[in-house]
């Protein structure tokens, strides 16, 4: 019980955030003892339960609707706000799978709970990235300036305070100077007007919202993680290593579906692929606009059909090993993900 409670304390410590839904005391006996794992229907078809963002298509909800996922339905459960909170309702068993940015994953990886990558969700190239803004009469232009200042992101413990953290690091401040930088949680849909109200002084903004604030003018970029990265995959679709050892043909399907639907969103004309995301989000009646997708260039996953590589997560391990939070060699890049399951992989090795 001892060990439970000390693998909750370390999980709180990663990824805490203010209203966080469940405890994550008990996430261990859940895993091996609570797990819901979905039973065929009578017409073979598999249910897969999941999370997604208010008024946006995934990639599986996209691969749904284009067909690519044979016998596997999605179960809609709620809206999720980040990749933490997505990966907390995986390990507590209320959702079948889950999406992260990949330095969340790594931590709960350490923390010793068994899941593991499966194909790519989101990333950042030239069509889409993650910028972080300042009003454009703002003092702030360098990393130094934000010492003692507030930046919104959409959840701790997760993409946006990663990047801008390792800026700062880059920049040389030191561990005490970061610190002193707070960050502020903001649903992303509210992150422009705080930042224009003088409530936060820089905000992080990714494509859909960021295209819709710069329209508006008065902002001004300080860095994106492109910048600092180049184009990269940021994020992955993860189970749980028993969810696949008990249900391998449903991973596989669903992979696969994913897959073939990033390579869809790649060589279909833009404007296809809008009214595509219109058409799902109108049929699915979440009581939810379209208007967000209406800015939409890309999911910025790099690699062909989502194939996942190991320095997409060794750049993560180098960054936590340099902060101190990691020991070398703690944690296996190669042991954070699978490719076995993509029909790209096969091409790849060729």
């Amino acid at each position: 019980m001892k060990k439970i409670q000390g693998l909750g304390q370390y999980l709180n410590r990663h990824f805490k955030r203010v209203g966080q839904l469940s405890l994550f005391g008990l996430l261990t006996v859940t895993l091996l003892a609570c797990s819901k794992n979905p039973e065929p229907q009578a017409n073979g078809i598999h249910e897969l339960r999941y999370q997604s963002l208010t008024g946006v298509v995934t990639l599986p909800e996209l691969a749904e609707d284009l067909g690519y996922l044979g016998d596997v339905r999605l179960k809609y459960v709620g809206s999720v706000q980040g990749g933490p909170q997505d990966l907390q309702a995986l390990t507590t068993g209320d959702v079948d799978v889950a999406t992260a940015f990949d330095g969340a994953i790594i931590k709960l990886a350490a923390a010793g709970i068994k899941i593991k990558s499966v194909v790519a969700s989101y990333g950042s190239d030239d069509k889409s990235w993650v910028g972080y803004f300042v009003q454009e009469n703002s003092p702030i232009h360098s990393a130094r300036d934000l010492i003692g200042k507030k930046v919104a992101v959409n959840t701790l413990g997760a993409h946006y305070q990663f990047v801008l953290k390792d800026y700062l690091a880059r920049e040389g401040l030191t561990d005490d100077e970061i610190k002193q930088v707070e960050f502020v949680v903001l649903p992303p849909a509210n992150t422009e007007q705080a930042l224009r109200a003088g409530q936060i002084d820089a905000a992080a903004l990714v494509s859909i919202f960021q295209d819709k604030a710069l329209e508006r003018g008065g902002l001004r970029k300080l860095i994106s993680d492109t910048d600092l990265y180049g184009s990269f995959t940021a994020g992955s679709y993860v189970f749980t290593e028993k969810f696949i050892k008990e249900h391998p043909e449903v991973v596989k399907q669903y992979v696969t579906g994913v897959a073939k639907a990033v390579e869809w969103t790649k060589q279909t004309p833009r404007e296809q692929v809008l009214a595509r995301f219109k058409s799902i989000i109108e049929k699915r009646k979440r009581n939810e606009s379209d208007a967000l997708m209406q800015y939409w260039h890309s999911y910025g996953v790099v690699s062909k059909g989502g194939l996942l590589n190991a320095k997409q997560y060794q750049r993560w391990i180098d960054l936590f090993v340099k902060q101190g939070q990691f020991k070398p060699n703690q944690i296996n890049a190669d042991s954070l993900f699978t490719n076995q399951f993509n029909p790209y992989s096969n091409e790849k090795a060729q």
